[in-house]
């Protein structure tokens, strides 16, 4: 396994399981302050949030990187916290 994808955090994750880590981090409130979609706004299931974001590149594109800083911030955070 290259370099590449060991420290890819997106690799082998579904859409789906970042949106419900993401929910679980911040719920679906906070997630429609950061990312303005009606989605995450009005009455926000996965379902619906995995419909607008297949079809919306821009939109996934914020919901990927926010997970991605979130997983990061998460391992600095844990790799402080064991030193």
């Amino acid at each position: 396994m290259s370099d590449q994808q060991t420290n890819d955090l997106l690799h082998g994750v579904t859409l789906a399981q970042i949106i419900e880590y993401l929910v679980d981090c911040y719920g679906w409130e906070k997630l429609g302050q950061w990312i303005k979609i009606q989605c995450f706004i009005v009455n926000p299931t996965v379902n619906s949030s995995l419909k607008l974001l297949r079809r919306t590149p821009w939109a996934r594109a914020k919901v990927e990187a926010l997970y991605v800083t979130t997983r990061k911030n998460k391992l600095n955070r844990e790799r402080k916290g064991s030193s």
